[in-house]
């Protein structure tokens, strides 16, 4: 099995929103923020061959599915999707790909599943010999959204992905498509039933969506405002760090800008920190 980092489109977000109720003066070291208080942020897939047989992309990030007055709004750059040039990069298309893993339905995660946007037309589904994969809980959440944070869905999507009759819910640790190459972790901090994928046993990769966004996340008392129980999504993260760091299992970042993907550690004093950063995975062998 191999992984490549695939670089969706970047976005511009508040830190403060970003990085909840920790004060800027400490925020501001670790992503420097722009005139109008935006950090850069990456929306970043995996993804590996040969999982189960199979080519599997975890995540799609943003895409390019809004109107442009609202891309603008969500600090979406550039003005089509860059996920199929990433693919090409990697020496794959979208046709290539059998499996697509998605963490939950946010757009940030899930918005390029759909072709870009073209005034007067709908969009549709990319990816037409994958089956796709999502969490029964997450998948309820966004059939049925809070109205906390309704705005974070697509309500064209599930629609689409269920009409495609290649829909697949997970409820367990394990999916019909991937089989044992790829365990599954549920989170309800950030999301219900938030999706993190193991892949391939220990020694391996941990896709962590909004788990664990980057490397400051890392640090057990920084959450997002866009986190749902944000205590509860520490206790989970402690959790989840430590069967990693015990694992020698090795975390890819979402939307880290800089970073893709590290290595978990734990210093003298109890602090979780990472270690041997890489700003992209190249057909690293796992």
């Amino acid at each position: 099995m191999h992984a490549w980092s695939i670089d969706g489109n970047a976005q511009r977000l508040d830190g403060g929103a970003m990085f909840g109720n920790v004060p800027r003066a400490l925020w501001q070291d670790w992503l420097a923020p722009d005139e109008h208080h935006r950090v850069s942020l990456a929306c970043r897939g995996l993804l590996v061959d040969g999982l189960n047989g199979r080519t599997v992309l975890f995540e799609t990030g943003i895409g390019a599915f809004f109107e442009p007055a609202l891309r603008r709004r969500f600090g979406i750059e550039g003005d089509h999707n860059r996920l199929p040039e990433s693919l090409g990069a990697a020496g794959f298309n979208e046709a290539d790909i059998d499996a697509v893993v998605l963490s939950h339905l946010h757009f940030d995660h899930a918005g390029g599943l759909l072709t870009d946007w073209q005034e007067g037309r709908e969009p549709g589904l990319r990816f037409p010999n994958a089956r796709y994969l999502v969490g029964a809980a997450a998948w309820a959440r966004a059939c049925r959204p809070h109205p906390r944070d309704r705005a974070s869905f697509i309500p064209s999507l599930p629609p689409l992905l269920k009409d495609s009759g290649r829909l697949e819910l997970i409820d367990g640790d394990t999916s019909a498509t991937l089989g044992a190459d790829v365990r599954f972790r549920f989170s309800d901090g950030h999301t219900p039933g938030l999706m993190i994928s193991v892949i391939g046993g220990d020694g391996g990769l941990a896709f962590c969506s909004d788990l664990i966004p980057g490397r400051p996340w890392v640090h057990l008392p920084v959450t997002m405002g866009f986190d749902r129980y944000p205590e509860r999504l520490i206790d989970e993260k402690r959790v989840f760090l430590d069967e990693m760091i015990a694992r020698d299992i090795r975390l890819v970042f979402t939307h880290d800008a800089e970073c893709a993907v590290a290595t978990p550690t734990q210093d003298e004093q109890g602090r979780y920190r990472v270690a041997n950063e890489a700003p992209a995975i190249v057909a690293m062998e796992l």
